[in-house]
């Protein structure tokens, strides 16, 4: 069950930023709990709810479609969108259908596209999505943290400079910083009004620097979260990656939200306490993937509040469970929250 509101608390906005899988886990909690409209009186703790999606990939099918339709990169979008759906069971299923042969098709989802296709004849990519969701009846809005066609390029601690998001992803050596090609890029209006009307950001989960910190690189966006009224919290991922984050703590990660975004970005970081299985261990350990640190003593001493809860699911894979995650952010983000 979610927790219901308290009296005299109000519904709260909520801006979702990130990408990937882990994005997508964490609308499919949430939606569960947004009022049928926007401007409607209604008991559910969220009266808006807003998904900022990085726009970086270049792998796959989305860059494919990318490089040969120059839109921006779908994937993500689609994920969000089939996660927000209220059919999720049908239309879903049909926008998540990958092509598994012919020529031109393999390997392209039917989602992909349609928003590819809905972008040409639209003529916008942001209106593409609108039109997607209103199909797929979403409960929340999306939107790109950029309309343009952005790049990420990472610098490694060694130096060495590694092009493309599926590149960095596929690098065994740390990453010092990631940035966007071209370095200024505008963000949509619609991102920047979110954000400031928001009472509670969510960062992550997902890949710390190919997921997460894009939306952060994109002007304005960073120093709009640090000037929101909005309580900012960031869900720590669960697992290491290989390259990517290895070693890497729970402050570790934080640390690298900040240099990117600001030392003032975050107020509170949320933390997985179930223990994992040794069998799932063993097997991520060897792929060279282990399980986040929680140093609760070095975060706190950062001056986060740290909100730590059972938030896993380990069948075959290690995922956030999407109905706790999202309970939790429920319980201790918004139901508690006083009369602003």
């Amino acid at each position: 069950m979610f927790p219901s509101l308290h009296r005299g608390v109000k519904p709260a906005r909520v801006v979702a930023i990130g990408g990937g899988t882990g994005l997508a886990a964490l609308l499919r909690g949430l939606k569960q709990c947004v009022a049928p409209s926007r401007g409607v009186a209604s008991r559910d703790p969220i009266r808006d709810l807003v998904a900022v999606v990085t726009v970086t990939d270049d792998g796959g099918s989305s860059g494919r479609l990318r490089r040969d339709y120059s839109v921006l990169p779908p994937g993500d979008i689609r994920n969000c969108m089939v996660a927000l759906s209220q059919d999720e069971a049908l239309l879903g299923r049909l926008f998540q259908y990958r092509f598994a042969s012919g020529n031109g098709l393999k390997g392209h989802s039917f989602g992909n596209l349609f928003l590819a296709a809905l972008s040409h004849v639209t003529g916008d990519f942001t209106r593409a999505v609108r039109v997607s969701s209103e199909v797929l009846a979403i409960r929340g809005r999306i939107f790109p943290s950029t309309n343009q066609l952005v790049s990420l390029e990472a610098v490694l601690e060694n130096g060495q400079r590694v092009a493309g998001e599926s590149r960095i992803g596929r690098t065994r050596t740390r990453i010092r910083r990631v940035r966007l090609v071209p370095r200024r890029v505008k963000p949509l209006p619609e991102v920047l009004e979110a954000i400031a009307r928001a009472d509670l950001i969510l960062m992550g989960p997902g890949s710390l620097y190919t997921s997460v910190i894009p939306n952060l690189l994109v002007s304005g966006v960073a120093e709009a979260i640090r000037k929101s009224r909005a309580t900012c919290v960031y869900i720590s991922n669960l697992m290491t990656q290989p390259g990517e984050t290895s070693g890497f703590t729970a402050a570790d990660h934080v640390r690298a939200l900040q240099r990117h975004g600001g030392q003032e970005l975050i107020d509170c970081i949320v933390l997985n306490s179930k223990p994992f299985t040794p069998e799932v261990a063993r097997r991520y350990r060897a792929q060279g993937a282990h399980p986040v640190t929680a140093d609760l003593d070095q975060l706190q001493r950062m001056g986060l509040r740290c909100v730590v809860g059972d938030l896993l699911d380990q069948h075959g894979v290690v995922r956030h469970s999407a109905r706790r995650l999202a309970g939790l952010v429920l319980r201790e983000f918004v139901a508690k929250r006083p009369r602003s």
